[in-house]
């Protein structure tokens, strides 16, 4: 690997760990002014807002500068709103800023890897990546609850830093720092030499071209049942590590750093999960796994039984193994006929779109429930009878294809088998 390709990987770690670390002080800093909860559960969407909003316009923005500068720019944005909280800015409002900058890193954290790496690197690069930020949200969640504990915020308040008067504020202003380092690694980027594609004077232009790419994704037979279930899969995924936290609260009387040890097992369970699947599924059965959604849903409603320490870490260790084994096999095949329908990088644009959506959609539809007055056990109660039915659809729907259109089902699964085959005989 060229020694940019570290630099590019270092940046992302920092960067995320801060997302991740950032997330559980804020849901620490909303605690004494939200009562009901519901502010806590909107932080996931509000971080998912600018994802969804400027998703036809990031891609064509990164490929419009140096991505080492775009992705400066976004951690310096990720700065702004950490400061925002600390100034006093309503925390929900400053984390959309956050995300605002997150929304602008993403294309450039993988743009950047074709350009910088031969295609023969490109996988393992990808491996790299999502090794890194499965490990990030791992240690991020736990650094988080760490930095609003009993231990390591005496002594963060004991600095005197001015403004800073709670283990929040003290833990976000940590983030400042980590976020500036990874900012700091983005100016050590190289640039690839790489030709920027300037943006069009009239930026509306590009939401025809995008919006048509989404529908063509939605109308294939294969595409649309793996795009729906990766975006449930990610909606369910992105509020999970709020839900976590208020569930160990409410069941096992947890602080939100004893709880944000919780979020790490699930990220744990993932990983095992995805490392699982990805050693023995093959992509022309990855629709098999459909069945594990409606079990995620059912497990999720279950965690309202679990009331010990011993049977909540390896239920969530399962939970997430089961996440992680649905989800690998179903993004590949949609990154496959992403790939075959319209290239890659505006698949990838059309999916981050849906799953940004549906962690929008399922948070609003979460922080809603518990902000009119409905217990965490209630609330995670419905969200996960609406998981497993949302899914059963989903996998009714696939029979449905699979009734009328076999044919052209079959025609594109051997494609799958084809492309499989000629992959291990180049290799």
């Amino acid at each position: 690997m060229k020694r940019g390709f570290y630099t590019i990987m270092t940046a992302q770690f920092f960067s995320s760990l801060a997302d991740n670390a950032l997330f559980v002080a804020a849901v620490e800093l909303l605690k004494p002014i939200d009562h009901t909860g519901w502010q806590r559960a909107a932080l996931v969407p509000m971080f998912a807002l600018f994802y969804v909003v400027l998703a036809p316009f990031v891609g064509a923005f990164a490929d419009a500068h140096p991505k080492g500068k775009v992705m400066f720019i976004s951690n310096a944005i990720k700065v702004v709103g950490c400061l925002m909280m600390l100034v006093g800015v309503h925390p929900l409002i400053a984390y959309a800023v956050v995300g605002l900058g997150a929304a602008a890193y993403s294309p450039a954290k993988y743009g950047i890897l074709t350009e910088l790496l031969p295609p023969s690197q490109l996988v393992k690069a990808n491996g790299w990546i999502e090794g890194l930020t499965i490990a990030s949200i791992i240690l991020g969640v736990v650094l988080g609850g760490q930095l609003v504990g009993p231990v390591l915020s005496p002594w963060l308040l004991g600095l005197g830093v001015p403004g800073i008067n709670s283990a929040a504020q003290a833990a976000m202003g940590a983030m400042v720092v980590v976020y500036a380092l990874a900012a700091w690694f983005n100016t050590r980027i190289p640039l690839t030499g790489v030709q920027p594609h300037p943006m069009p004077s009239n930026w509306l232009v590009l939401l025809p071209d995008f919006f048509a790419c989404n529908r063509k994704l939605w109308r294939d037979r294969l595409g649309q049942i793996s795009l729906a279930t990766t975006t449930l899969f990610w909606g369910v995924s992105g509020n999970l590590r709020y839900i976590v936290l208020a569930w160990a609260a409410a069941a096992l009387g947890y602080s939100t750093t004893q709880g944000s040890g919780l979020v790490g097992v699930v990220a744990i369970g993932t990983a095992i999960g995805a490392v699982i699947a990805s050693t023995h599924m093959h992509l022309d059965r990855a629709t098999r796994v459909m069945p594990l959604g409606i079990l995620m849903g059912v497990l999720v409603v279950l965690m309202n039984w679990i009331d010990h320490f011993w049977l909540a870490a390896p239920f969530l260790i399962v939970l997430g193994a089961i996440g992680g084994f649905l989800v690998v096999p179903m993004n590949a095949l949609l990154q496959h006929r992403g790939h075959m329908l319209m290239g890659a990088g505006r698949s990838i644009a059309v999916q981050n779109f849906n799953e940004q959506a549906a962690i929008l959609a399922l948070g609003v539809g979460y922080s809603t429930a518990t902000g009119a007055g409905l217990s965490t056990f209630a609330a995670i109660t419905g969200f996960g009878v609406f998981v497993a039915l949302v899914m059963w659809v989903i996998q009714r729907w696939h029979q449905h294809n699979q009734r009328h259109h076999g044919d052209e089902l079959a025609e594109m699964l051997k494609l799958t088998r084809d492309d499989h085959h000629t992959d291990h005989r180049t290799h």
